[in-house]
């Protein structure tokens, strides 16, 4: 490498002996080789995951069909895990702060009905169940529709840089998961 590269043309007796010039050379040679030992490709030490094993164990409790799977192109697919780990974590973290106010029951009972239609819920069932009345039930179901919405803009906006990107990227949730749902029925 000495005598291949420019060392020998840069020694100058004027700016110190040539020991000098082949000791530091000797030492940034050692130094580089270190450096390079020592340091980690982009990603460090990141353990890549095969596409189809991360669709098939990702922790989402969204199915995608089979149809959907074949069909979807890898980015759908991509933005549909995405838009379910969202309202998951939305979602867990509505019956994290339940279960520290002790509401725990009211949680798991209710949040069967956090996305469906209020026409689709029987309300004298739900007082029943609970033991509350039917207009507790509502105004109980409301709450949490409320603050589970609120937690899911909270979720979304930790996603995107600009805050007034947030409405766009909701909409962007709601359609991917809405065609999620439509390919499972």
């Amino acid at each position: 490498m000495l005598l291949k590269g420019n060392l020998l043309s840069l020694a100058d007796p004027a700016r110190g002996r040539f020991r000098s010039l082949l000791r530091t050379a000797v030492e940034n040679f050692l130094n580089d080789k270190q450096h390079l030992a020592r340091r980690q490709k982009r990603g460090g030490t990141v353990q890549f995951v095969a596409w189809d094993d991360w669709m098939a164990e990702a922790p989402s409790q969204l199915s995608i069909s089979a149809q959907a799977l074949n069909s979807w192109s890898a980015e759908q697919l991509f933005d549909l895990r995405w838009a379910a780990t969202v309202v998951e974590q939305a979602l867990r973290r509505l019956r994290e702060e339940c279960q520290s106010r002790s509401r725990l029951r009211l949680f798991e009972t209710l949040s069967l009905y956090l996305t469906t239609d209020r026409a689709d819920v029987s309300y004298q069932d739900l007082a029943t169940t609970l033991a509350i009345t039917e207009a507790a039930v509502k105004k109980q179901l409301h709450n949490l529709r409320r603050r589970y919405r609120w937690l899911i803009r909270e979720e979304v906006a930790q996603t995107v840089e600009n805050p007034s990107d947030v409405e766009d990227e909701i909409r962007h949730l709601c359609a991917t998961l809405a065609a999620g749902a439509e390919t499972a029925a």
